[in-house]
């Protein structure tokens, strides 16, 4: 039970960390680096993923989408998406993409789709993103005032208000 448990959330945990680690990059270097990435996936049954010239059909479609996604956050997603089709039927019917590894496709299945709606998303830097979040107040609680007005604050002579 355990190992089938880890066969889910390993896979989903290295591609939030992987979206995260992207988060290092700033763009539009991340995009670019996403697009190269997903060519590389695109290639990776190449040497024998055990499903003849489907092989090249799979890397040809995935070189074209990332090559468009140079440009275009979207199709970096629908690479990896197109990747994840490709780890399921190794899985079901071809050779694992690590050869020692007997569920390494079907991993590869369960971290790509996370991967892709993060490239869908735009490619959000998710530490701004988690800064931001931890700088925010939670929701109900309650601020301190200040203890003295700042200078914005203060009434100054001849203001409409006074």
């Amino acid at each position: 039970m355990i190992s089938a448990v880890a066969n889910v959330v390993v896979p989903l945990l290295i591609g939030g960390v992987y979206a995260l680690l992207m988060s290092l990059i700033r763009e539009p270097h991340r995009r670019t680096f996403n697009a190269i990435m997903v060519a590389g996936a695109g290639a990776a049954y190449l040497s024998g993923g055990g499903l003849g010239a489907w092989e090249y059909v799979f890397a040809a479609a995935i070189t074209y989408c990332a090559y468009r996604g140079l440009n275009s956050w979207t199709f970096i997603g629908i690479a990896w998406l197109l990747h994840t089709v490709s780890d399921v039927l190794h899985h079901l019917k071809g050779h694992p993409i690590v050869p020692f590894a007997h569920n390494s496709s079907l991993g590869c299945a369960i971290c790509d789709p996370v991967i892709a709606l993060w490239c869908l998303r735009g490619g959000p830097d998710l530490l701004a993103f988690l800064r931001h979040r931890s700088s925010e107040p939670a929701v109900g609680e309650i601020q301190p005032l200040p203890s003295q007005p700042t200078r914005a604050h203060r009434p100054q002579l001849g203001d409409p208000e006074q």
